[in-house]
């Protein structure tokens, strides 16, 4: 299977799927001093969930660095609520891979972070932003990030619905055309 880039617009249309308005994501990465004087996410959490990211995504994606970034602080940029269940969850997952290996998760392999992320049951976790640890993080990480890509029109291609919510194309791209169209 080729490589495929997932890109910045790909995250604004993600973003618009998740209800967020499109112009805010390109907003929060364009603008400087942040409204409450730092950023949404720190740049640790920001690498925790491209770590993330890349145990979950296909390996046939790439650009996952720039897609999460823009889509993860649109996503909590005015919700500090959620912004704080995020920051609960990463700091959580932090924990478990230091007191378990001895590293951030970031810092760990990728195999090692998908065997962390199995060994915390996250992968038969019921997503609940106010379960239990592999609850929250199956919530505030792995389902955010898969539920990004696959409502993105890069992403949406690798399981056949290159027509994503909130992507342009309309009732054109469903109607049916005969042999003479």
């Amino acid at each position: 299977m080729r490589e495929m880039e997932l890109t910045r617009r790909d995250a604004l249309v993600a973003l618009g799927a998740a209800g967020v308005a499109a112009g805010t994501g390109a907003t929060v990465l364009d603008r400087a001093p942040w409204d409450s004087g730092e950023p949404p996410l720190s740049g640790d959490d920001v690498d925790t969930l491209v770590a993330v990211a890349a145990v979950v995504y296909p390996s046939t994606v790439s650009g996952v660095r720039r897609f999460v970034e823009t889509y993860s602080l649109g996503r909590v940029e005015g919700r500090t609520e959620y912004r704080e269940g995020m920051a609960d969850a990463l700091a959580t997952l932090d924990s478990y891979a230091t007191d378990w290996e001895d590293a951030e998760f970031a810092a760990l392999d990728a195999d090692v972070r998908d065997g962390l992320l199995h060994d915390m049951a996250v992968h038969t976790a019921h997503p609940d932003p106010a379960g239990t640890d592999a609850e929250r993080v199956r919530h505030f990480l792995v389902d955010e990030l898969l539920y990004a890509l696959y409502t993105s029109p890069t992403g949406g291609r690798l399981v056949g619905t290159e027509n994503p919510p909130g992507h342009p194309g309309g009732i054109e791209s469903y109607r049916r055309r005969g042999p003479d169209a």
